[in-house]
């Protein structure tokens, strides 16, 4: 389910209310600075006017007959601080604007992430990882220079509309009238623009969100392409990613590159016509508007007309901001579809009961995993889970640390259903080793603490020697200190994996989940591994799931799967005296070793 935001600037605003000492600063700021940047036409004005024997009143009322140094002077010194003034503005809008633009970059991209983070594990699954990063990425930084410098030019427009259009009915109305017949023609030009490019950059930004998931699809399996000499055909993919990516947005610059020629047109119309009559009046000689004030009028005029050239880039900036708040905002308002209820339980501490009550499940794909799963698991005790790939073994694992939610029946711990316990609780009781090892780039101190940060060196050691890694690590030039690299890629499938089970013994939950945590280690390290099973799991419920059988057979209980339900269950003796699912198993793995042995 995903969350489309009506009025996805409006949130922004909404955003900015934080900020809004920071941003009433830059605007105030910015107008400030734009009021004294229209000043130079009236310099102009004044200049001419003065050189023509026709001061301007105030400056004769100010200076009355004074040398015509004097008053060169004057107007020289009000020039500079006119300039000043309007610099120094500039500085302080500039640098506010700059600084609320990273204040609020950040701020939202640590906010969407941590709603990412809320999402259920079935979000992830549906999403492509370059998607969501080209959102907390692409989307904000687009954001980012919006609020940079493209709102601050809106804000300027609208004090040059005000200010020009008043400086110009003052100065005549009659060329004001036809200075400003081309801007309601703009405005209809720049809806029409709007109105085209605004689905145009919404699939530009979907787009690139594309080919960023291509692109680190790619990067992450690049010894996969190599070993399978796949560079031409992944090279392929990456060219049509980016073509479309290219197609959509040349289709947007056929809009952009339209808008301005059209826009110059209306303005070299109005800029003419105003011209012309103000040039006639004083050709004409009548009293209409002297020399000065047609330079002034026409320095306006263009003053307020030409930015509105630019109405092209700043819709262009203000449609992309758009597009990518769209998306933002949408990840930010869909609600997560599993979170702890209002009225969660904290449960401090547990004791270790798992109970699964009549448990059915199907993936949103709608196919059946689980049906009508019953079993109990006393605390502290050890149960091993087996079964053929896909009869449901790691959903069990899933549905306890609540990824998804069961669609009839109930997982318990001590007796409380896990949709009634706070969700962090929940899992800060539980430690997972999953097959699917995942280290984070750093060092392998690092890597073994994640679970318990606070850990001292020697208990993060100690689980490094249950593991049976310490005697690797110590072998290593920077020993704990050794990059892992991204993923862990610097070190073994077996190293990771038995890193992962480090890190579940440091977090010393009292549920340990082992899902084919010896899977990816070799047979003497399985077997040290195996030895220590029991140490590892002493005090803890443990739910070990394994396709080696031989890791399970000294648990209190054994669990076969096979087809989303329970099929036979009891200790290895009991199982093999069955002689059905479990025997079979065991004797196929039985044969293997031997055969491997011969």
């Amino acid at each position: 389910m995903h969350y489309e935001p009506r009025q996805p600037m409006l949130r922004l605003m909404q955003y900015l209310k934080v900020y809004k000492g920071q941003l009433l600063w830059a605007s105030g700021a910015s107008v400030v600075n734009k009021v004294f940047d229209l000043m130079p036409p009236l310099f102009v004005s004044w200049i001419i006017d003065t050189v023509s024997g026709n001061p301007p009143q105030w400056l004769h009322n100010l200076l009355g007959n004074a040398a015509n140094i004097t008053v060169a002077g004057f107007l020289a010194a009000l020039i500079v601080g006119i300039f000043f003034i309007e610099s120094l503005f500039e500085w302080i809008y500039e640098r506010a604007f700059k600084r609320l633009a990273q204040a609020v970059q950040h701020r939202l991209r640590i906010d969407a992430y941590a709603k990412m983070q809320e999402r259920e594990i079935a979000y992830f699954e549906e999403q492509r990882t370059g998607n969501l990063l080209s959102i907390l990425n692409n989307d904000i930084n687009e954001l980012e220079r919006f609020l940079n410098s493209s709102f601050n030019t809106i804000l300027q427009l609208l004090v040059l509309f005000v200010f020009a259009s008043v400086a110009l009915f003052q100065t005549s109305w009659q060329l004001a009238l036809i200075g400003i017949v081309p801007i309601p023609l703009m405005v209809l030009v720049s809806a029409w623009y709007r109105r085209k490019i605004a689905p145009l950059y919404l699939d530009i930004r979907q787009s690139v969100g594309e080919l960023n998931s291509r692109l680190e699809n790619n990067l992450s399996g690049i010894a996969v392409i190599k070993s399978f000499t796949a560079e031409q055909l992944e090279t392929a993919r990456v060219e049509q990613a980016s073509e479309d990516y290219r197609q959509k947005n040349l289709a947007a610059i056929q809009y952009n590159t339209i808008f301005i020629p059209i826009v110059r047109m209306f303005i070299a119309m109005s800029l003419a016509g105003a011209m012309f009559l103000g040039a006639y009046w004083i050709m004409e000689g009548t009293n209409h508007i002297t020399i000065g004030a047609l330079a002034f009028f026409a320095m306006m005029l263009q003053r307020l007309l030409w930015p509105i050239t630019g109405l092209g880039n700043v819709f262009d900036s203000y449609e992309r901001a758009r597009a990518g708040a769209r998306r933002i905002f949408g990840l930010m308002d869909t609600p997560a579809a599993i979170v702890s209820a209002p009225d969660a339980v904290q449960v401090e501490r547990v004791k270790g009961e798992v109970e699964l009550k009549n448990v059915s499940f199907a993936y949103p794909n709608g196919v059946p995993v689980l049906n009508g799963i019953n079993l109990h698991i006393p605390a502290g005790s050890m149960v091993g889970l087996a079964g053929m790939t896909g009869a449901g073994k790691t959903t069990l694992i899933k549905l306890l640390l609540r990824f998804y939610d069961v669609q009839n029946g109930s997982v318990l711990i001590d007796g409380t259903d896990v949709r009634r316990m706070h969700l962090h609780r929940l899992r800060q009781h539980i430690a997972l080793v999953s097959q699917d090892v995942y280290l984070f780039h750093g060092t392998i101190y690092e890597n073994i603490a994640y679970g318990n940060p606070n850990a001292n060196p020697q208990a993060v050691e100690q689980a490094a020697q249950q593991a049976q890694l310490h005697t690797f690590i110590t072998t290593l030039p920077q020993g704990y200190q050794t990059i892992v690299g991204e993923r862990g890629i610097k070190l073994s499938g077996g190293q990771r994996q038995r890193l992962s089970i480090a890190r579940a013994i440091l977090k010393n939950a009292p549920i340990l989940l082992l899902d084919e945590a010896t899977s990816a280690v070799d047979t003497e390290t399985e077997r040290a591994i195996q030895e220590n099973l029991y140490l590892l799991t002493q005090g803890k419920t443990a739910i070990v799931v394994a396709h080696r059988l031989s890791t399970i057979r000294h648990a209190n209980h054994i669990v076969i799967l096979d087809h989303g339900s329970i099929a036979e269950q009891g200790t290895h003796e009991a199982l093999l005296a069955q002689n059905g699912i479990y025997a079979d198993l065991w004797n196929v793995q039985i044969g293997e070793t031997v055969g491997n042995l011969q």
